[in-house]
């Protein structure tokens, strides 16, 4: 298994930190509904829903950095693929033709 870059562990450690910045946002509204105090439970449901709405925002945001991120890695390999492929053309027959012949080998041994 590939190891973990830096980014990918920032992303682990803002994700974990914002996850419990909700949580705890959510557990403090919890307690307070248990003493009633309407002022209390307003300022606290404020707090909570800008917190959602900043975390929700930031897991967006991610979300799209990282589908960019695989999308421009993906045609980066599609393109060192297709390089080599026109750069070496026999020896992509011939890894085409003995992948064919694995593939032909184990269907046949059904």
């Amino acid at each position: 298994m590939a190891s973990r870059t830096p980014h990918t562990n920032e992303t682990t450690r803002q994700l974990k930190e914002d996850l419990h910045h909700l949580t705890s946002t959510i557990e403090e509204l919890v307690s307070a509904t248990a003493d009633d105090s309407r002022s209390n439970i307003k300022e606290l449901r404020e707090r909570a829903e800008k917190r959602l709405k900043d975390t929700r925002d930031r897991l967006e945001s991610r979300g799209e950095k990282l589908y960019d991120e695989a999308r421009d890695s993906l045609y980066q390999q599609a393109d060192a693929c297709d390089r080599y492929v026109h750069e070496n053309p026999w020896t992509s027959v011939g890894l085409g033709a003995v992948a064919g012949i694995v593939i032909g080998m184990l269907i046949g041994r059904r």
